[in-house]
């Protein structure tokens, strides 16, 4: 699966320790990241994540790109509900095109954890299913 990480200044610490606790479930996945963010968990763990420009310079707009062409599977975002930031409109974008594109994101350490025990346990093969099934319909557009 493709799974994004992208965390605020103030959680991304947080973010940090939870791709730490979380680094086995995480290794057989495509890694995806804002640029601080994930460079901050490379430093910290075995984890090799593709790094994309850091959220207020675009990455946020990067990752919903790839939500967009149905290349995303699962986005972590910590958000800090108690700062203002001045790219609001698009962590509000990212979030609006996770839900259009039935993306789980989790936007806090809870339902990180719940998301990603799911993932542990294989609760997320309907992605694949969907995936599958985009790209025979594809196919048959082509034809």
């Amino acid at each position: 699966m493709n799974i994004a990480f992208i965390a605020h200044d103030k959680k991304k610490e947080d973010l940090v320790s939870f791709a730490m606790a979380y680094e086995q479930v995480l290794l057989n996945h495509a890694l995806y990241s804002t640029g601080t963010t994930g460079k901050r968990i490379m430093e910290s763990t075995n984890l090799d994540l593709h790094l994309f420009a850091s959220g207020p310079l675009g990455g946020d707009q990067q990752i919903g790109a790839m939500i967009a062409e149905n290349e995303m599977d699962l986005v972590i975002f910590f958000k800090d509900p108690l700062t203002a930031q001045p790219h609001e409109p698009d962590i509000n974008a990212l979030i609006r095109l996770c839900d259009v594109y039935s993306i789980p994101l989790a936007t806090n350490m809870a339902t990180a954890e719940i998301l990603l025990s799911g993932l542990k346990r294989g609760e997320f093969k309907w992605r694949e299913i969907l995936k599958s099934g985009n790209q025979r319909k594809g196919n048959q557009d082509d034809a």
